[in-house]
């Protein structure tokens, strides 16, 4: 079953926005996750990671089913794929991290943190798209 969609305006100003609901959806799970942690354990590094990760995870589902339509044919070619999708956001979760660290200590607001972490997920969505089209999702047409 082919889930890619055939018409010409999904396929343009559809995708954009559905890349733009997922990244601030992954960007919810992320933030909401980090708080979470900070309730119970008031740590920046512990929360960033724990957003970082469930973030991660949301945003692969999302775009491997919805906007690259990929699928996979074993386990193994979708631990691969998730890996690759993984290293792509090494550089992004950088910018992420200035940003959040940066607001936190820039600003010494609690809330701070969160509202950099909303600037340096969306600057890191945009280069990640990219990087996703050229070397993870590359087999399809998009």
């Amino acid at each position: 079953m082919d889930l890619k969609p055939n018409n010409n305006y999904q396929n343009t100003l559809g995708l954009g926005l559905k890349y733009f609901l997922f990244a601030i959806i992954s960007t919810i799970v992320n933030i909401f996750a980090q708080y979470t942690v900070f309730t119970f354990y008031n740590n920046i590094y512990v929360g960033l990671f724990i957003g970082l990760l469930f973030g991660l995870i949301t945003k692969y589902i999302l775009d491997k089913n919805f906007i690259f339509y990929s699928q996979t044919k074993s386990i193994f070619e979708d631990s691969k794929m998730f890996f690759l999708y993984s290293l792509t956001g090494v550089f992004t979760t950088f910018i992420f991290v200035f940003f959040e660290i940066s607001f936190y200590y820039l600003f010494k607001n609690e809330y701070s943190k969160y509202f950099g972490g909303v600037v340096g997920l969306g600057i890191g969505y945009l280069i990640k798209y990219k990087l996703d089209k050229k070397f993870v999702f590359s087999s399809g047409d998009l």
